[in-house]
C-alpha cells in the first residue's frame, strides 16, 4: 500500500453512502476509485468512479479498502464477502441485525487478519474527545453514572429497525467506550406512539462491570434534536452536547460533612466551565482514524468486538422491554 494512495471502495450509496463518499474524497492519501449498489446512483455520488452492480466487479476493479454503507440487513453478506476477498472494511454502525450475524462477522475478520471497524461517529465528535481525554486524566475521579438524551424526528428512511438499533446503539457504544467497561445488566421499557412497526421511544438503566450506572432515553418523537451525554463522579459532572460540539464542567464545590451524617461525603455546587473546543467534522476523523489502522498506526475507532457488544446490548434491551424484566447482557 505504500508508494501510493490507498484505493478505496464504497459499498452502497445510500444516505450514509453519500456522506461517506464525501468524507474519502476529502482525505489525504486516498483515492475513491469505485463504488457498488444493485440500485445504481441515483443522488450521483459515482461521478468520476467506476459504478458497479455486483461487489464481485469491484473487488475485480481492485481496491485496497472497502466503506460497507449498505442497508444493515445486508451487512452480514456482504463483510463476509470482503473478509473471503481479503478486503479491510470500514462497516456502517450498526454492525450487524443481530448477534449471530455480529459474530460471524467479527470470526471472518479476526481469521482473515484483517483490519476493521464500525462507524461509531460520535466517538469523533469534538465533545466526546474532549470529554474522553479529561475523562482519562482523571478530572471526574470515579465515575458513578452516564445518563444520555437523544432525541429528534422520526427519519422516513429506517424502515427495517426501531431506536433501540438505529440510535440507542451510538449511546451505548460512547457509555462502553468511554468507561472501558461492558454492561452486564439492563432494564428497558419501550413506546410505539407514531404507528409503526419498531419502537419510537426507549427508556432504560443498566449496568457496567465495575457497578457503573448507565441510563439512555432515546426517541423519535421529539421535534427539537437532543444528543446530550452526562458523566457524573466523585468531582462533579460532565456534560456534553455532540449537536452544539460543546463540554461544560460543573465542580462539586467543598463541603463539609453534615453533624447528623459524618461519614456522608455530599456535593455543593462549584465552577462552572464551558470548555473551548477545536472544530473537527466527525466523519472525517473516523475516517483518518481507520486510514491509520491500514497504515499499522494504531486504530482509535470502534473495533468489531466493540460492534458485538453493541448489537448484543441492544437485542438484550428489546427483550427486556418485550419481557418487563431485567436481562443480563451475554459475553461477546
Amino acid at each position: 500500500m505504500s508508494g501510493r494512495g490507498l484505493r478505496a471502495g464504497l459499498v452502497g450509496l445510500g444516505h450514509m453512502g453519500r456522506h461517506h463518499a464525501r468524507a474519502l474524497r476529502a482525505l489525504n492519501g486516498v483515492d475513491l476509485v469505485a463504488a457498488v449498489d444493485p440500485a445504481g446512483d441515483p443522488h450521483r455520488i459515482a461521478d468520476g468512479i467506476a459504478l458497479f452492480t455486483d461487489l464481485d466487479d469491484m473487488l475485480r476493479h481492485g481496491i485496497d479498502y472497502a466503506v460497507l454503507a449498505a442497508p444493515t440487513s445486508r451487512h452480514t453478506e456482504l463483510g463476509l464477502r470482503l473478509a473471503a476477498a481479503g478486503v479491510p472494511t470500514l462497516i456502517e454502525k450498526p454492525l450487524a441485525p443481530d448477534p449471530e450475524s455480529a459474530r460471524r462477522l467479527v470470526d471472518a475478520y479476526r481469521t482473515a487478519g484483517l483490519p476493521a471497524a464500525v462507524g461509531y461517529t460520535e466517538r469523533f465528535n469534538p465533545a466526546i474527545t474532549g470529554l474522553r481525554a479529561r475523562l482519562q486524566n482523571g478530572l471526574l475521579g470515579d465515575v458513578f453514572d452516564i445518563s444520555t438524551r437523544r432525541a429528534g424526528i422520526y427519519p422516513a428512511r429506517i424502515a427495517d429497525v426501531g431506536v433501540i438499533h438505529d440510535l440507542a446503539t451510538h449511546d451505548i457504544d460512547l457509555t462502553a467506550d468511554l468507561t472501558g467497561q461492558r454492561y452486564t445488566s439492563i432494564t428497558t421499557r419501550t413506546a410505539h406512539r407514531s404507528g409503526r412497526p419498531h419502537e419510537d421511544l426507549l427508556a432504560a438503566i443498566a449496568q457496567l462491570a465495575d457497578g457503573t450506572i448507565a441510563q439512555h432515553r432515546v426517541n423519535w418523537l421529539t421535534p427539537a434534536p437532543e444528543r446530550i451525554i452526562v458523566v457524573t463522579g466523585e468531582h462533579g459532572s460532565l456534560i456534553a452536547d455532540t449537536i452544539a460540539a460543546s463540554l461544560t464542567w460543573c465542580s462539586n464545590g467543598a463541603s463539609a460533612p453534615a453533624a447528623d451524617h459524618p461519614a456522608y461525603r455530599g456535593v455543593a455546587p462549584g465552577d462552572i466551565i464551558r470548555f473551548a473546543l477545536q472544530p473537527a467534522d466527525p466523519l472525517l476523523g473516523e475516517h483518518r482514524a481507520f486510514q491509520a489502522a491500514l497504515l499499522g498506526q494504531g486504530n482509535e475507532g470502534a473495533c468489531l468486538e466493540a460492534g458485538l457488544h453493541a448489537v448484543l446490548v441492544a437485542h438484550t434491551a428489546a427483550a427486556s422491554a418485550s419481557t418487563a424484566h431485567t436481562m443480563p447482557v451475554a459475553l461477546a
